[in-house]
């Protein structure tokens, strides 16, 4: 008990003195700022700095024991572990996109974060206590072993453990490649680096820390992160609320912000700029579905017309930059008339989506009453997936291995929901103040003194512009219809939308770039562990020793995570989209099994089998079959449900189908019951 009062005061010195450090490194990077240090320094200093950090505490945190390699030496404190815990929550969809998605979608955004805190209410009941008892190493290790005759070496026990590997690596490897993307949304905003060349330079610093110290280093550099994200979140938020309501505690201060914003939002939609503005996108959209009813005519005389204008500026020996520029409109345009098809009717979809009247921020499901049922019914879903998917995360319930007893577990669980609230009360308040100062500020100013800030947004990726504002109708005045702007943009350029100090945004970046990578560095870890473990380890070479072991995790973790680098430079989607589908595999291929594993003694390694086949398969045919980017078609989506939210079909395919399977086939043996028995007994 001494040791362990010992080690807690140890540590707490220890992060006091890092965050004092912290503070000091951002008061002579303001300093330098004042004295005309470049924006460019003032980004490589903290991008580069705070990697070297955490690349220095994984150095400092290397090691080969397999205890310490996957749990950490299970002597991490409750609070310790709750800051670790939040920072491997905190990912880059929390910190970069909820806050953008809130901003775009309002009300609509609350589903985020009700269902994510909603999520860990369920760990704390139905799951983290029971696997803390368990004390092993991984999630498949308990499915394997609750639905293998106890000790997980029976033919149930591995079919059971190679599912849940699967389950475990496809599910890690989509949240993975969002966090991944995101390292290089921020190296290539902030450095300047090519955003290919910013997701390899972020992949470093994860491989630092989880390769050379596995959940050990991780552990302590996801502390120090999580103070990273703690500190850049709230600046902004505070500064911005002081300004628009001389209140500087945003959570507070927002709800009276809220009618000005409604008051701004009924001016706009009146405006008779904005409605002209709209009319025109409606016009376009209608010009594109004029295309597409009169394919391929239209395809072949659209394509001629491109030669025709090449053809013409080469003649009349125009500029350079206007040849260059028919050059790349005829090579943009579609290759086929089924690509046309494609492409034009993406285009339609934009601009009638652009066409819509503004979203009252504040108001629930808003439409005529079949479009608000089918938006209430989405938000329903979405909360549910997003809940049991959380209690289903590998990487997360890894977490619960790693404190010394039960009981810390249980208080582990309350301190990580303390530091996610203190981030999540913050994103209502921070899209309400800063929506509402593009709507003051913005909005309504000359298209031709735009802030530098919205140039430099505009340029980090030319091909998918994440920030534009285009002159619609020409009339030199910015309307808000002539504002695109990515969830995922957001928050990094809060700081430059509030004419914040440089330093701040910095700052920001960094916050991100930590909430990418400790999410980052947990997603990896539970996919090596899962394959050097629970197949290599158990199924493979059961004789492998300890060293072995630990140098398989690294390696196989060193090719997962190239791969998931490789992916995300693909750029394959926003962030949380392929956050969202995480979370519906996981509630659906592994919830049922585990809620009933732990608390229903009939479930059997039958029943889990097919649970979780079933749950999975349904999920991902319905994600398949529903999402147009997928080759699917929303004409396919059941009940106007949203494939984000196909958890919603595959964790009752998934429950019902391991039910009825359990009681049709032989209940479990006795070591079954007295594992369960033994994991459920409160702890003496």
């Amino acid at each position: 008990m001494k040791a362990t009062r010992t080690f807690f005061q140890r540590l707490r010195s220890y992060y006091l003195l890092f965050t004092g450090g912290f503070a000091c490194f951002l008061v002579a990077l303001s300093v330098l700022e004042q004295e005309g240090m470049s924006r460019t320094w003032i980004g490589y200093l903290f991008m580069f700095a705070t990697i070297v950090l955490y690349a220095s505490i994984g150095v400092l945190s290397r090691t080969s024991n397999v205890l310490e390699y996957y749990v950490a030496g299970r002597r991490v404190p409750a609070m310790f572990n709750g800051m670790a815990t939040a920072a491997d929550w905190i990912s880059a969809a929390s910190f970069i996109s909820l806050a953008g998605g809130l901003y775009l979608h309002g009300f609509d955004g609350l589903a985020y974060i009700m269902g994510w805190t909603g999520g860990y209410c369920l760990v704390a009941l139905l799951i983290a206590p029971y696997l803390r008892k368990f004390s092993q190493y991984t999630i498949p290790d308990f499915l394997a072993a609750r639905y293998g005759g106890g000790d997980g070496d029976g033919r149930g026990g591995r079919a059971v453990r190679i599912l849940a590997v699967a389950a475990t690596i496809i599910v890690s490897f989509t949240y993975v490649v969002a966090q991944i993307y995101a390292v290089g949304l921020i190296a290539s905003r902030f450095t300047g680096v090519d955003f290919s060349v910013g997701i390899f330079l972020g992949l470093a610093s994860i491989l630092v820390c989880s390769f050379l110290g596995g959940m050990r280093a991780i552990t302590w550099t996801q502390v120090a992160q999580y103070i990273i994200i703690l500190v850049a979140f709230l600046m902004p938020a505070v500064w911005l609320s002081g300004k628009h309501t001389d209140n500087p505690i945003p959570q507070l201060a927002y709800g009276k912000l809220l009618p000005k914003l409604s008051a701004r939002e009924n001016v706009l939609q009146n405006d008779p700029k904005e409605a002209e503005v709209r009319a025109i996108f409606r016009q376009r959209a209608a010009d594109f579905e004029a295309r597409i009813r009169t394919l391929p005519a239209s395809w072949e005389t659209g394509r001629a017309e491109v030669q025709r204008a090449l053809d013409r500026v080469k003649l009349r020996n125009a500029s350079l930059l206007e040849i260059r520029s028919a050059e790349r409109a005829l090579i943009a345009y579609p290759k086929s008339a089924d690509e046309a098809a494609h492409d034009w009717a993406e285009a339609r979809a934009q601009n009638l989506a652009r066409a819509e009247p503004i979203t009252p921020h504040a108001t629930p499901y808003p439409g005529d009453p079949e479009t608000s049922d089918i938006k209430r019914n989405n938000f329903l879903a979405l909360v549910f997936c997003l809940m049991l998917g959380t209690a289903a995360l590998p990487h997360i319930l890894m977490r619960s291995y790693t404190t010394p007893s039960v009981h810390e577990t249980r208080v582990s669980v309350f301190w990580t929901l303390f530091f996610i609230l203190l981030i999540y009360l913050t994103i209502p308040a921070l899209a309400v103040l800063v929506k509402y100062d593009i709507y003051n500020a913005l909005v309504g100013s000359d298209s031709a003194h735009l802030p530098n800030w919205v140039s430099y947004w505009a340029n980090v990726d030319k091909l998918n512009p994440l920030f534009g504002i285009s002159d619609i109708n020409h009339d030199g005045i910015v309307q808000l219809a002539e504002i695109t702007i990515d969830a995922d943009v957001l928050v990094l350029a809060t700081p430059e939308i509030a004419g914040l100090p440089y330093v701040v945004s910095g700052l920001v970046a960094a916050g991100g770039l930590a909430a990418a990578l400790s999410t980052a560095d947990g997603l990896l870890l539970a996919i090596s562990n899962a394959l050097s473990h629970d197949i290599y380890y158990k199924l493979v070479d059961r004789s492998a020793s300890t060293q072995k072991r630990v140098t398989i995790s690294k390696l196989l973790l060193l090719g997962v995570a190239f791969i998931a680098a490789y992916g995300a430079s693909q750029k394959p989607g926003d962030i949380l989209s392929l956050v969202g589908a995480a979370f519906s595999l996981a509630a659906s291929a592994l919830f049922p099994a585990l809620v009933l594993g732990v608390f229903w003694k009939r479930a059997n390694y039958q029943g889990a089998v097919a649970g979780m086949t079933t749950g999975f398969a349904v999920c991902l045919y319905y994600m398949l079959h529903a999402n147009p980017i997928l080759g699917g078609s929303a004409a396919g989506q059941w009940f106007h449900i949203a494939p984000i939210s196909a958890g919603i079909f595959g964790v009752p395919a998934g429950l019902l189908t391991m039910l009825a399977v359990s009681l049709l086939t032989p209940a479990p043996d006795r070591a079954t019951g007295a594992l369960v028995d033994y994991i459920r007994a409160p702890e003496r």
